[in-house]
């Protein structure tokens, strides 16, 4: 959730950042009226119950009639407090529907508009010319016997793969290579679980307007992470923090992909289930935009390793999730669609996670305060595409990055098994 207290001082501000997302601005001004409601009905509660208090100590001086009738004075003060309280929980419960309906309010410097309004920071590497036609990844991972989408969806349906063979030890390398990069950077390794709760999942934001997007078991009330940037942030909910901590998660990861029909059907690229190391970090507040920065640097780390060309974009603010006030993506150039696709993104989501799971830090005076939260992706099994069709030759066969080889027992080349 955003900070209340911001929203009162500059709602201004926080209009504007509905209005860069698309959204209802509105409710902004529904949630201080809300706020004003919750406030009144706090006091006039807090003072029935005082004036309740008081009368209590005079029924217990009077005698006789005096206090019959003072008893039933009573009873009638009683049913105030009720109602006074009755009306506090509905005012605290509409202050609470409306504030988690807010998303984080948009870092200042992100470009407004959708998704399409992205603003491009910078290009690394140029795309490689061929001198013969290439292969897209999945013709390449057929050849390869790294890949069987039939059997996918013989098993589990549409958008559903067997990474076979090299296929298999390719995403095992990537995704070894990355959490030694996240631990040779002070990351604490975790590997963690791929069902949550749901106060969870909500309070990660994933149940706003991405809810489409998540698998749910209904029977169980549990719900299947998309990222385990979830259960990380979750890993210290309702807990005061004695330092900055940064963790690096393997899971496996689903989404539902809700309204892609159509969209990258071919191959590994939009699928239902695969795997991801993710970084993620709580600091403090003030230092939340340095980390993302750094968050960024490592995630073009291993993208120079693999060595395939890419660019950064600034996302627009109609484009980022519920809780990220700002985010950059480091799309790959994908030769067979001559387009850059994203391989990673990192997000800054302030303090908004936090807030809703109750997590905190110490400052230096020893007062609670709310702990800031990031995300970044250093590897997905989507990178098996940038790898296999930037990396090919001529006959079929893939180039190992240098960086890669000693996860693949120094491989230097995958072989095609078929031509």
């Amino acid at each position: 959730m955003i900070d209340l207290k911001a929203v009162r001082e500059n709602p201004e501000a926080v209009r504007a950042s509905q209005r860069a997302r698309g959204e209802d601005e509105s409710v902004v001004d529904a949630l201080l009226s809300a706020d004003e409601r919750r406030r009144a009905a706090i006091s006039r509660a807090d003072a029935l119950r005082g004036e309740q208090k008081l009368f209590g100590k005079q029924v217990g001086r009077a005698k006789g009639e005096e206090r019959e009738a003072l008893l039933a004075k009573g009873k009638e003060l009683a049913a105030e407090v009720k109602a006074a309280e009755a009306e506090q929980h509905a005012a605290e419960a509409e202050l609470t529907e409306l504030h988690r309906a807010i998303p984080n309010v948009v870092h200042p410097d992100a470009p407004e508009g959708g998704e399409d309004d992205y603003v491009v920071l910078k290009h690394v590497g140029e795309p490689r010319e061929f001198d013969f036609e290439p292969l897209d990844h999945l013709d390449l991972g057929v050849k390869l016997g790294a890949i069987d989408m039939e059997r996918g969806a013989k098993v589990s349906g549409s958008r559903f793969y067997f990474l076979t063979g090299i296929g298999a030890q390719l995403e095992l390398a990537l995704l070894n290579m990355a959490a030694s990069l996240a631990t040779e950077n002070g990351f604490t390794l975790m590997i963690t679980p791929t069902l949550v709760r749901p106060e969870i999942m909500a309070g990660t934001g994933f149940l706003g307007q991405h809810a489409s997007e998540v698998y749910r078991l209904r029977d169980d009330d549990l719900y299947l992470v998309g990222t385990s940037e979830v259960p990380l942030a979750g890993y210290h909910a309702d807990e005061i923090l004695d330092g900055e901590r940064r963790y690096a998660g393997w899971s496996s990861c689903y989404r539902r992909e809700a309204g892609s029909y159509g969209k990258d059907t071919r191959g590994i690229i939009r699928v239902h289930q695969f795997n991801k190391v993710e970084m993620f970090s709580y600091v403090r507040p003030e230092d939340a935009e340095a980390e993302h920065a750094r968050l960024l640097g490592w995630e073009e780390e291993m993208l120079g390793r693999v060595e395939v060309p890419y660019r950064v974009i600034d996302t627009a603010a109609g484009d980022l999730g519920t809780s990220a006030a700002r985010k950059f993506d480091c799309e790959a150039w994908v030769p067979s669609q001559r387009a850059y696709r994203e391989l990673t993104s990192t997000s800054n989501c302030t303090t908004f996670q936090a807030r809703r799971l109750n997590i905190r830090y110490r400052d230096e005076n020893g007062k609670p305060q709310t702990v800031a939260t990031l995300n970044g992706t250093l590897a997905t099994t989507r990178w098996i595409v940038a790898i296999l069709e930037n990396h090919q030759m001529g006959d079929g066969s893939v180039r190992v990055p240098a960086a890669l080889r000693p996860y693949l027992g120094g491989r230097e080349v995958l072989e095609p098994i078929s031509r």
